[in-house]
């Protein structure tokens, strides 16, 4: 009877251990990984939202066709915020409290990145590839948090270079999102300036999920500036350009940065949208001669087929791509810790002819910045 007893004990200890084990992270099974993102799939940044969420699942899909990440399949769980500060927060108690994910991928947004990141940092739950070059996310050093793109401040220097040292411009406004994105954008262009001892000459705002641009337009026509910068999404920044043209501001340049959307600008603004350029964080989507971009559209083609090419949906790709990269590289068990620390130590990352770099206190992959123009009715590099 004892010898009974004792064997039942030593299989209840290894069944329960198992158990624990296997359950021991959040959204990892032996079979899946379960992923969270919160993003706008409604209102005036739609294009954003479902841009990330195609380009993250066209790699999530072309990686499960051949067995996954060492055998699990990935699985994401998309929730609409509207880009809304308040539904991000609901939707992440929800991925993280009901869904049970793994972590949190692909957000969108700034101020929606702000609202939900004390929840990240009281649950300890990786932060990975958000859409958004908020400083806040990378200064001071959070270990959360893995960035794939460049900062705002690193595009608007870029922006300032252009504007100021090549074309010699003097006269520059900025019109931006009255909220944490915004002035994330404001103050990397002021920044910029004052490296080269000038200042704004004028700025004016607009509220964020609205297209009531016309206050913050007045205020800056009686600056007459060279050109404007531009921080905001794509309805509200199309909305201020065709205005400002209609107003007689035919020579001003209108600049916007990565965020915006650029496919979608170009789309909204038709016409008006000649000679405006937009700073961007990753490489030409259509130059083919690189294989990450021939790779993801081919995968764009097979798994996304109503998703749309472009700079929004090839950084969802790269996002994608990236953690599947990091997870496959894991020695032992997948958790939280594991992960992060298999990017810290894995350092370089090759995604197709782009490397991202990372460190122990380095967790942001690429620096490079890129300059576009509307031209034609085309999207061209500059």
């Amino acid at each position: 009877m004892k010898k009974i007893t004792k064997v039942f004990f030593v299989f209840l200890l290894l069944f329960f251990g198992t158990t624990v084990s296997a359950m021991a992270e959040n959204g990892v099974s032996a079979s899946r990984i379960i992923l969270g993102q919160s993003c706008a799939l409604s209102g005036p940044a739609i294009a954003l939202g479902t841009g990330m969420r195609a380009g993250l699942n066209a790699y999530f899909s072309k990686i499960n066709a051949t067995g996954g990440i060492n055998g699990r399949q990935v699985k994401l769980i998309s929730k609409d915020d509207g880009y809304e500060p308040q539904k991000a927060i609901n939707n992440t108690h929800a991925l993280l409290e009901q869904d049970k994910v793994f972590l949190l991928i692909g957000e969108v947004g700034t101020p929606t990145s702000k609202a939900v990141f004390p929840i990240i940092e009281k649950s300890d739950v990786p932060f990975f590839g958000p859409f958004t070059g908020a400083e806040f996310l990378r200064n001071p050093f959070k270990k959360q948090v893995i960035n794939v793109r460049a900062s705002y401040y690193q595009e608007m220097e870029k922006l300032a270079a252009y504007l100021v040292d090549q074309k010699k411009f003097t006269n520059i406004a900025c019109f931006y999102q009255n909220d944490g994105y915004g002035q994330a954008g404001l103050k990397g262009i002021e920044r910029a300036l004052k490296k080269r001892s000038m200042k704004l000459s004028a700025m004016g705002t607009y509220e964020r999920n609205t297209t009531a641009v016309k206050s913050g337009l007045l205020q800056i026509r009686k600056a007459h500036p060279d050109a404007i910068v531009m921080v905001g999404a794509y309805k509200p920044c199309a909305a201020f350009i065709k205005l400002a043209k209609k107003v007689g501001m035919t020579k001003t340049v209108f600049c916007n940065i990565s965020f915006v959307g650029t496919k979608a600008l170009k789309k909204a603004l038709g016409p008006d949208g000649e000679g405006c350029i937009v700073s961007q964080v990753v490489p030409y989507p259509w130059d083919e001669s690189i294989p990450l971009v021939k790779e993801y559209t081919s995968a764009m083609h097979k798994f996304q087929p109503n998703g749309s090419i472009g700079f929004v949906s090839l950084e969802g790709y790269m996002v994608g791509k990236l953690f599947c990269l990091a997870g496959q590289t894991v020695k032992g068990e997948l958790t939280r810790t594991s992960l992060l620390q298999a990017i810290e130590q894995t350092g370089s990352f090759d995604l197709g002819g782009i490397t991202l770099n990372f460190g122990p206190h380095d967790h942001q992959g690429m620096d490079k910045v890129f300059l576009t123009m509307i031209s034609a009715g085309e999207i061209k590099p500059l």
